[in-house]
C-alpha cells in the first residue's frame, strides 16, 4: 500500500490503522514527514507572502512618503522642523531629528521603526531593541542608502524564504514526533484497559497514523485562515479518539 492509499484511509478508516501496526519503522517515519510537508504549506505561503508584500509596503513608503534624511556621525538630520509618522496597516514610521519623540513613550505602540536623533528603534511582536547610529555604520547613511538595501534583500528572498520554509518544517516535524510519541504512551493505557496485545512500537505506528484527520483539518483551517477556538484540546481528543477505535479494531489478548 503506497503512502497516498494510506493517507486516504487513514482520514475514515480506524481498522485500517490497526492494520499499518505490522509495517516497517522506516514508511511511518516516512509518512510523518510527508503529513508534516502537508500541515506547514499554508504557513509557509502565508509567511512568504507576508514577507514579500511587507517589503513592497516599506519599499512603497521609503520612496514616496519618508522625507529625505542623512545619518552621519552618529546624528540623523532631515530638513523637518517636526517630527514625521507614517502609518501602514499595523506598521508604523517615525523619522524625528528634532528630539521631540520619547522612546519610552513607543512601549506602548504596535509595530514601529522609529529613526530618532542618536538611535534606531524597533518595536516587533512586543518586543524591543534600540541600536545607536555609531554602531550600525561609521560613514553616511541617506535615504537612497537605505532603499537600495531594501532591493538587495528583496533580490535575497528566492533564497531566504525556501531557507525559511525549511525552518518551519523542521520545527514541524520535530513538534509532530513529539506529539506521536506522547499519545503512544496514551495508547498504553487504553491497549491495557481493553486487553489488546500491543507493544509500544506498535502503537506508535499507529498513533502515527491516528493523527492524520485532525493535522489535515487544521492545515485547512489554516489555509482559510481560521481560527479554532480551543485547537489544541480537540487536536489531542480526536487524535485519541482515533487512536482508541483503532486499538479495539486489533484482536483481543486471551491469555492462557
Amino acid at each position: 500500500m503506497n503512502i497516498f492509499v494510506q493517507f486516504y484511509k487513514s482520514l475514515f478508516s480506524p481498522k485500517d490503522i490497526a492494520l499499518f501496526r505490522h509495517q516497517g519503522i522506516g514508511k511511518t517515519i516516512l509518512y510523518v514527514f510527508f503529513l508534516t510537508l502537508l500541515s506547514v504549506l499554508p504557513t509557509v505561503f502565508y509567511s512568504w507572502a507576508g514577507i514579500m508584500n511587507g517589503f513592497n509596503a516599506i519599499d512603497e513608503t521609503i520612496d514616496n512618503q519618508l522625507p529625505n534624511f542623512e545619518i552621519k556621525n552618529g546624528q540623523l538630520y532631515t530638513d523637518e522642523k517636526a517630527p514625521v509618522t507614517i502609518s501602514k496597516d499595523d506598521f508604523t514610521i517615525i523619522v524625528d531629528s528634532t528630539g521631540a519623540v520619547d522612546p519610552s513613550v513607543l512601549t506602548e505602540s504596535g509595530n514601529t521603526i522609529a529613526l530618532l536623533t542618536n538611535e534606531v528603534y524597533i518595536r516587533a511582536e512586543g518586543q524591543e531593541q534600540t541600536y545607536p547610529y555609531s554602531m550600525l555604520s561609521s560613514g553616511t547613511i541617506s535615504k537612497s542608502d537605505l532603499s537600495e538595501f531594501l532591493a538587495s534583500a528583496e533580490s535575497l528572498m528566492p533564497i531566504i524564504i525556501p531557507l525559511i520554509g525549511i525552518v518551519i518544517y523542521i520545527f514541524a516535524a520535530a513538534i509532530r514526533f513529539i506529539e506521536i510519541s506522547i499519545l503512544a504512551l496514551a495508547g498504553l493505557l487504553i491497549k491495557k484497559a481493553l486487553a489488546k496485545k500491543l507493544e509500544y512500537r506498535q502503537l506508535w505506528r499507529m498513533s502515527a497514523y491516528s493523527i492524520t484527520l485532525p493535522t489535515i483539518f487544521f492545515a485547512i483551517m489554516s489555509a482559510l485562515q481560521t481560527t479554532v477556538q480551543n485547537g489544541a484540546i480537540i487536536n489531542w481528543l480526536v487524535s485519541l479518539i482515533i487512536l482508541l477505535l483503532a486499538i479495539k479494531e486489533v484482536p483481543a489478548h486471551n491469555p492462557k
